[in-house]
């Protein structure tokens, strides 16, 4: 890891704990020497007033700190955009699958980081277009998911799927989610899809409460173009990125999907692998 002097931090709002992490953490960063940037909600904390804009904060920095949950991260991912700042992700939420780190770890594991000890996970992004006839109308990076879903209440949707402008398959279904592997243990593991290893190369479509026995979570080249088109007069279709932006679609928009151009830069504790965080947050192989 190149050597740290500015620092980026990005704080979950309303979590008591950070009330009291956030002033001990800036002395800390301070007292050796770091430049620190952080958003309105840790100024908040720290009872200053020099936040910027969460978009901002990145700027500049050699790392950024997020102190929240999963939800937290996905955030300060989309804020990171294109950059390979490496992220360093502090569990102040519930599941805290992404981020592993916890509040016990934290200085231990900065003095890893300011050392250049720890190792990074590359996370693959997930590059989505929604296009209207021929224009792009608008275009996202996700980390975890691409989702189509309906908008209309109690009702089915209909979508046909491309893969690399092969038909391969209709859904009549509540949705479909493209998740990238970080993905796969989100929104797509609770709709039945699999868990996939971080690295494996592959894009996965899972099917949310399809109407036919035989659909079932389809992987595909982490290379392909997955194209989702609406099918009916009237579509209902909502778009999400990551659970948090979205859109809601027009008759006859369809999206493109593809493996993006960018990662994301995870710091990953040397201690966990990605199995024990398995085992540890989602009970996994418990009888």
């Amino acid at each position: 890891m190149p050597t740290i002097n500015d620092v980026g931090i990005i704080s979950k709002p309303a979590v008591p704990a950070a009330a009291e992490v956030v002033p001990k953490l800036l002395a800390w960063l301070e007292a050796r020497g770091m430049r620190v940037r952080y958003d309105h909600h840790t100024a908040h904390y720290a009872g200053r007033s020099d936040g910027v804009a969460r978009e901002d904060v990145p700027e500049g920095c050699d790392l950024v700190i997020v102190l929240g949950g999963d939800g937290t991260l996905l955030s300060a991912a989309r804020a990171i955009g294109g950059g390979e700042i490496p992220l360093f992700a502090v569990n102040l939420g519930g599941l805290g699958f992404l981020t592993a780190i916890t509040i016990h770890e934290l200085y231990p594991e900065l003095e890893r980081a300011l050392r250049g000890e720890h190792r990074i996970g590359r996370r693959k992004l997930l590059h989505a277009e929604v296009r209207r006839g021929d224009a792009i109308v608008s275009r996202y990076e996700a980390l975890n998911d691409v989702v189509l879903t309906k908008a209309a209440i109690a009702r089915m949707i209909d979508l046909d799927a491309f893969v690399d402008r092969q038909f391969m398959c209709a859904y009549k279904a509540d949705g479909l989610i493209v998740s990238t592997p970080t993905g796969s243990t989100a929104y797509s593991l609770s709709a039945g899809g699999p868990i996939i290893f971080p690295s494996v190369p592959t894009i996965c479509l899972t099917p949310i409460c399809p109407h036919m026995l035989t659909n079932r979570p389809v992987l595909v080249s982490e290379a392909s173009e997955v194209e989702v088109r609406c099918r009916g007069e009237d579509a209902s279709v909502f778009l999400t990125i990551d659970g948090q932006i979205g859109e809601p679609l027009q008759k006859d928009d369809y999206v493109v999907c593809r493996s993006s151009e960018y990662a994301l830069h995870l710091v990953r504790p040397p201690r966990m692998m990605f199995f024990d965080v398995l085992r540890q947050k989602l009970k996994w192989g418990e009888r």
